[in-house]
């Protein structure tokens, strides 16, 4: 059973195992239902986008509507990080808890044998003294592996789960969305978090959140003006400050550096800005993270690995050290702009051992 959203990913995903020999079935998962007729939501024209490629792969196609457990599993999450002043990765949770869960259940029910979706990433089987394992790896292409998001994922989870695309560079899917005929092989690529959409994000957030406007303040006391609401902002943010006409420090050419969200004091509810993008206040040594998930089922050793603390950021060197609520790593070079609530995914090479929430 494969997760087919419409896009040209998951519809080269369903004709790709049709090709080795499965027996294919469509499923389209409705995962948020609130906004259907704004003019930002794209369910419906997706929703017809799978349906035609299913029909010109041919292959079944079925529709079914998870938008209760989103709401319950993943946007309630989202907006208690918020209101707790951290910036939540709700693409985390959802591949976890919606496309790996109850997208696995709903697909074992009907008999199906396995899941795939049009993710970037691999498994690979390996044996050991434990008995055969499943590793998640890398895309083979780096600019579109999608590990970082996936990193939730247990065995039973991945045992079930196919990537076809993880051998694939973009490049190469879209040839062969084109080369079968597919409608939507020039598509574009969905991004964001997927109940937003394209629209503002503080505009939707407003409808969940109460405002607590409060001051925006330099590392020194000034003031420099009013926040909205200290969810609305996220560590290393430039634009939408409302300080834009505030110089601060001026270089003796008259420019100066641009302003950048340093920290949150949730107590006092100020929110600090700092200038440069290498200001002290934005580059961290070391973090702890809690509510970890290992992909094999245990903590790896405390050693020398690499991690990301955000999605398309460089491998970092680091070391891990495990803590009996999550663990800490250490960084060889200062990372920036590391916030709380966002994963940090540790690397062993191409293999993705888990994670955390930086806390």
């Amino acid at each position: 059973m494969v997760g087919m959203s419409g896009g040209v990913d998951s519809s080269v995903t369903a004709w790709l195992l049709k090709q080795q020999g499965y027996e294919v079935v469509g499923l389209f998962m409705k995962n948020w239902e609130d906004d259907d007729d704004s003019e930002y939501c794209s369910t419906r024209q997706d929703l017809l986008d799978a349906a035609s490629v299913a029909d010109r792969v041919g292959v079944e196609f079925e529709y079914v509507n998870f938008a209760a457990e989103y709401k319950d599993r993943v946007f309630a999450d989202f907006l208690r990080e918020y209101s707790a002043g951290r910036t939540p990765n709700p693409d985390v949770l959802c591949n976890a808890e919606i496309k790996f869960k109850a997208f696995l259940d709903h697909a074992m029910a009907l008999g199906a044998e396995h899941i795939a979706t049009g993710h970037y990433a691999r498994v690979r089987a390996v044996d050991s003294q434990r008995g055969r394992r499943f590793q998640l790896l890398k895309a083979l292409d780096g600019s579109k592996d999608q590990s970082y998001f996936l990193h939730r994922l247990n065995q039973a989870q991945l045992a079930r789960t196919l990537f076809p695309l993880g051998e694939l560079h973009k490049t190469e899917v879209r040839r062969i969305a084109h080369e079968i005929g597919l409608h939507n092989a020039a598509k574009k690529d969905s991004t964001g978090i997927c109940f937003i959409g394209e629209r503002p994000f503080r505009e939707f957030l407003n409808r969940y959140l109460p405002t607590a406007p409060g001051p925006i303040l330099t590392p020194e006391g000034k003031r420099l003006g009013q926040h909205h609401g200290l969810a609305f902002y996220t560590l290393g943010q430039r634009k939408g400050l409302g300080i834009g006409g505030v110089k601060g420090q001026q270089r003796e050419d008259g420019t100066a550096d641009a302003w950048y969200t340093a920290r949150k004091d949730l107590k006092n509810n100020a929110l600090y800005v700092v200038q440069g993008h290498d200001h002290p206040w934005l580059l961290s040594k070391t973090l702890q993270a809690q509510d970890v998930s290992w992909i094999d089922g245990q903590a790896p050793e405390a050693g020398d690995y690499a991690a990301k603390t955000r999605y398309r950021q460089a491998d970092a060197a680091c070391r891990l050290s495990p803590e009996c609520e999550g663990f800490s790593l250490s960084f060889v070079q200062d990372q920036w702009a590391v916030t709380p609530g966002q994963s940090a995914v540790l690397y062993d090479g191409e293999v993705c051992l888990g994670g955390g929430i930086i806390r």
